[in-house]
């Protein structure tokens, strides 16, 4: 196994996992503060999982994110 190649890809999937569900987030939070679902004051609880089939792997990885 080439482990730099492998630590790379690695860390390209997770900076675009990062970047896409910031800008998901940003973009549902915004929406929801301008249609009065959230007043802006809200802690929202937030997970993500990750499968990776291949590995039997399967975790869940959870958060409060605070807005104020």
């Amino acid at each position: 196994m080439d482990e730099e190649l492998f630590n790379n890809q690695i860390r390209a999937f997770l900076k675009k996992v990062g970047i896409t569900a910031h800008r998901e987030i940003e973009a549902a939070v915004r929406s929801a503060l301008e249609n009065g679902g959230l007043e802006g004051g809200e802690t929202l609880k937030a997970s993500m999982t990750l499968d990776v089939p291949a590995l039997a792997l399967h975790i869940e990885i959870g958060e409060d994110i605070r807005l104020e």
